[in-house]
C-alpha cells in the first residue's frame, strides 16, 4: 500500500503522481529504485573532456544572460539613435537622453553579461575538473514569471555531504526536468574540493 504524502489517499500499486493531488508519490521498500551507482553512472575521473563552446550553449539558456544581451541590444540602438540625433539632425534636446539612456543600458547589460560568463565558466571549471559526492534532488520549481524563447526556467535543488557537512546547491536550465530530476531521486554532484559552494549536477542538465 503507498500513501500520498501531500493529500493521503492510499494506492494499491506505484504510480508517478497522485491522481487525486498531483502530487509525486514515494516508492514501496520492494519499488525503490535502484542503488544510485547502479542508476547513475560515476562521472569519469578528471579532468573530463568539456567543449569551449559550452559556455556559449549554457548561455543560451541563461534567463540573466539573454535579459543582458537585451539590454546590450538595446543599449547600442539607444545610443546610436541619440548620436545620429545629436551630431547629424542637430537636436540635441531629444538626441542626448537617447544617448545617455543607450549608455545605461549598455551599462547595465555589460555588468550582467560579464556576470553570467563568469559564473557559466566556472561551471564548465566544475564539470572539467570537480570532485564527485553522491547527492540527492530535493526540490524542483518552474519560474512561471519568467519566460526565455517561450519557454519557463526550472530550478533544480539539491543537497550533498562533503568532509562530513551538508552542502546545498541549485541549477537553473530551461529543460524539462525528466523522472530522474524529481524530488527525493539520487544524483551525482561535482565540487571544487578548495571551494564545495562551486557545484553542480552531474550530467548537468
Amino acid at each position: 500500500m503507498i500513501t500520498c504524502p501531500w493529500c493521503g489517499t492510499n494506492y494499491a500499486t506505484f504510480q508517478p503522481n497522485c491522481q487525486n493531488c498531483g502530487g509525486p508519490l514515494p516508492f514501496s521498500p520492494e519499488q525503490a529504485p535502484p542503488a544510485l551507482e547502479e542508476s547513475f553512472p560515476k562521472p569519469p575521473p578528471a579532468p573530463r573532456s568539456i567543449s569551449n563552446n559550452y559556455v556559449w550553449r549554457l548561455l543560451s539558456s541563461d534567463g540573466g544572460a539573454v535579459a543582458a544581451f537585451v539590454f546590450l541590444l538595446l543599449g547600442a540602438i539607444f545610443t546610436f539613435v541619440g548620436l545620429i540625433l545629436t551630431v547629424v539632425i542637430i537636436t540635441a534636446f531629444v538626441g542626448i537622453p537617447f544617448a545617455v539612456l543607450g549608455i545605461i543600458f549598455l551599462a547595465v547589460g555589460g555588468g550582467v553579461g560579464r556576470s553570467r560568463y563568469q559564473a557559466t565558466q566556472r561551471i564548465v571549471e566544475v564539470l572539467r575538473t570537480g570532485e564527485a559526492a553522491e547527492g540527492q534532488i530535493v526540490n524542483v520549481e518552474e519560474n512561471l514569471y519568467v519566460s526565455v524563447n517561450q519557454r519557463h526556467p526550472w530550478t533544480i535543488m539539491y543537497q550533498f555531504r562533503v568532509g562530513g557537512q551538508d552542502r546545498e546547491g541549485r541549477v537553473t536550465t530551461l529543460n524539462v526536468p525528466g523522472i530522474s530530476l524529481r524530488p527525493g531521486k539520487q544524483a551525482w554532484v561535482l565540487y571544487l574540493p578548495e571551494a564545495p559552494e562551486h557545484n553542480v549536477l552531474y550530467p548537468h542538465p
